[in-house]
């Protein structure tokens, strides 16, 4: 008898075949259930499908049967439950809630934190939720062994979790109402506006609208213009529009550019005279041409046969003090944004650009971290100290990297310190060869930038690799920001680490599936993965032509770093210490816990100021993890719009491509300039493809063909959508 576990039918079936089961047969189940349930609620497990689970077991072939009757029942009992996988986990008791994500054919989705899968949610069992709501579900439909994703249905919706968005304004004919297209892709259908709430609004603006109505079944939403941001195709509406879809706050207010104003003042001499005055140390800045809010310096001499290694941080929390509307509204924004034609900072340009940065020439207020390295390149001591510093030099990569290259004109410009930055290079190539010894991963993905006109359209794509230059202040960033934190856990204070989590056991071993296909080995056990393994994995990818695809499958296998305020160590860097400490003026966490070294070091630290701290940093440490991961979003879509609006004026153009992706509906290809655009798999007419899960690959059912990942391939750009954020290719030869 043939028999599949989750099947309740089956089960009656068989127990009505049997009938009343023998007592030796009942102890027998009771005990395999006891030792199946125990294994399952082990903090180490992670969800596995029935055959997986009498593999790891070694359940005999004579006690399957029973051992299948013992998961059955123990679902019927709610103590288990199987997911969207056919895998089965201790049951998640009570309501499920999660948000749901709408998808633009009707249908949509709901993720329930901390499980992998999410439920899929059918057309009529949406239960007027909309796309980012907080939602309840029932299960409708499980999943199982052959991949069928489970199917839920909306009982409630608990919270809207998008009160307003962005979208393209177009009037009836009549000018009796309007309706707004939202540029968010998985809304369907368009926002009614009335004719009222317009705010004269005319066909082709791009607006913020808030949302007062979400529709039902038979009515769709509808919303009132808030603002009219701009009109569709002018300069810069695109990435400001961009930027109010996620709700960023472009402008600061009032109140706050005015204490910006007023804080922003001249060192007061006082206060040059209680700190540790550094300015007749050589000292500068390395930064990005365009680079304006620049809150770190460096500096380096020999000391005996070791460094004296200083890295300089603006002072921002002298001049941001806590609870000031300065301060809420850093905490507010959590981070600078960076985009191609602007910044969106987290501080006014009076401090961010103004007496915060550390420009060349003048005297600046600064937190100093004054590290002693042996000469292996090892951290030996450190003091962190209140500053005064005078900068020497404002240095871009370009300039470093050409005096470290032997460039005769650039050795001129800056013979002042071209020994400087050659002992610089001395040292950072030491401390490398010490993180990358201990298991560090480094992903080394080329940064692209983006031109645009004088109409802001996007006309060309530079890449751009890292180079010494920016790899030396990597090095030397890194290694005050373990300093810090590494004293910091000392003392056991609160405080905010920087923490990157291993990864999770069930993603190393679909990462190591798939890199079997590829033919490259993992060895390790995934429960106790190290970093130097990654690393190995890195470097047996390097120079190959599928080194970026696995580098970038290998990136998304790990979890995401974030602000914890527990100290457990940094995975990818394999570092046990690690905080953010080197960028105030562009980061609230770094902003924080330089208000925490600051009372520290200067004794003013008590019981009351830990205890609010202690109340403090849970807040900060999640909310800031979610608005950088926002800030980061919003970058990644930006790029992706204005690569797509260049490709818009080369439809036709051919190009060589490497295959970046592998799926059922196709072959993501990427261009040398960076573009990823996808071959649709209808378009591969020579055959008839289907997609091979063993080894990653489309083969040709008639000829054999193979497409897999890093093959080169020639491409067409058969098509360009703005609207939809797609390139289409079409595979030539």
């Amino acid at each position: 008898m043939t028999y599949r576990a989750g099947s309740g039918e089956k089960r009656r079936e068989t127990r009505g075949s049997e009938g009343r089961r023998g007592q030796w047969q009942e102890e027998e189940l009771s005990r395999i259930r006891h030792k199946l349930f125990s294994f399952i609620c082990d903090d180490v497990y992670v969800p596995m499908k029935a055959k997986e689970l009498e593999h790891l077991l070694d359940v005999p072939s004579d006690k399957k049967e029973i051992f299948e009757q013992a998961l059955e029942d123990l679902v019927a009992m709610k103590k288990l439950e199987i997911n969207g996988h056919g895998r089965y986990r201790k049951s998640t008791a009570g309501p499920i809630e999660g948000t749901f994500t709408a998808n633009a054919k009707g249908f949509g989705f709901v993720t329930v934190e901390g499980q992998d899968e999410d439920y899929f949610v059918p057309r009529d069992y949406i239960g007027g939720a909309f796309h980012g709501d907080l939602v309840r579900i029932s299960i409708v439909k499980r999943g199982d062994d052959q991949g069928h994703r489970a199917e839920a249905k909306v009982t409630k919706v608990l919270n809207r979790g998008i009160k307003s968005l962005v979208g393209t304004f177009e009037l009836s004919r009549k000018g009796t109402f309007g309706f707004v297209e939202p540029d968010l892709k998985k809304i369907p259908g368009d926002i009614f506006i009335p004719s009222s709430k317009t705010r004269g609004a005319i066909t082709g603006d791009k607006v913020l609208i808030d949302i007062v109505d979400y529709g039902t079944k038979g009515k769709g939403p509808e919303g009132v213009v808030a603002e009219i941001i701009g009109h569709k195709g002018d300069k810069g509406v695109d990435v400001l529009s961009a930027l109010r879809s996620y709700d960023i706050p472009i402008d600061f207010p009032e109140p706050v550019t005015e204490e910006a104003d007023r804080v922003a003042c001249p060192i007061p001499e006082g206060e040059i005279a209680r700190r540790r005055d550094l300015r007749g140390i050589p000292m500068v800045t390395i930064d990005g041409e365009t680079s304006k809010d620049l809150d770190d310096a460096v500096s380096l001499a020999r000391e005996g046969d070791g460094y004296r290694l200083g890295v300089h941080i603006a002072d921002v929390s002298h001049y941001v003090r806590e609870g000031t509307a300065l301060d809420k509204e850093a905490f507010r924004r959590g981070t600078s944004i960076y985009v191609v034609d602007r910044v969106v900072p987290m501080l006014p340009a009076a401090l961010s650009n103004g007496m915060c940065s550390l420009n060349a020439g003048e005297d600046r207020l600064a937190l100093s971290c004054l590290m002693k390295i042996n000469s292996l390149g090892q951290v030996v001591d450190y003091e962190i100290v209140e500053s005064v510093v005078h900068i020497d030099r404002r240095m871009t990569y370009t300039d470093v990297q050409a005096v470290l290259d032997g460039d005769g004109g650039a050795c001129s410009r800056y013979s002042d310190f071209v020994d400087s930055f050659r002992l610089m290079l001395e040292l950072s190539e030491k401390i490398r060869a010490i993180r990358t010894a201990r298991g560090a991963i480094d992903f080394d993905f080329p940064e692209t930038d983006i031109i645009l006109d004088e109409r802001g359209r996007a006309v060309d794509l530079r890449q751009h690799p890292r180079n010494q230059a920016t790899m030396l202040i990597e090095d030397f960033m890194l290694s005050a920001n373990e300093s810090v934190a590494r004293e910091f856990a000392r003392r056991k204070v609160p405080f905010l680490y920087r923490t990157h989590d291993k990864p999770d056991a069930e993603r190393l071993r679909n990462l190591a599936t798939y890199l079997g296909a590829l033919g490259y080995v993992m060895h390790s056990d995934p429960d106790r993965i190290r970093p130097i393994e990654i690393q190995n994995i890195m470097s047996q990818i390097a120079g190959k032509a599928e080194e970026r695809a696995i580098s970038t499958i290998v990136l998304r296998s790990m979890q995401q770093a974030k602000y914890t305020t527990d100290c457990i160590g940094h995975f990818g860097l394999a570092a046990k210490f690690y905080c953010h400490f080197t960028s105030p003026i562009r980061r609230y966490p770094d902003l924080m816990i330089h208000r925490i070294i600051k009372e520290v070091i200067t004794g003013q630290f008590s019981d009351d100021r830990a205890a609010h701290y202690e109340d403090l940093m849970p807040t900060v440490a999640v909310e800031t993890s979610r608005l950088e991961r926002r800030a980061v979003e919003i970058e990644r879509d930006i790029d992706r719009m204005k690569k797509v609006e260049y490709m818009e004026g080369h439809v036709g153009e051919t190009y060589e491509g490497i295959i970046s992706g592998v799926t059922g509906w196709g072959l993501y290809v990427e261009l040398p300039n960076s573009v990823e655009g996808l071959i649709p798999v209808a378009t591969l007419t020579d055959d008839y493809y289907e997609f091979s899960e063993d080894s990653y690959e489309l083969i040709g059912e008639r000829f054999n063909r193979h497409f897999k990942l890093g093959q080169a391939v020639r491409v067409l750009v058969s098509s360009v959508s703005a609207k939809a954020s797609t390139i289409d290719f079409e595979l030539l030869g």
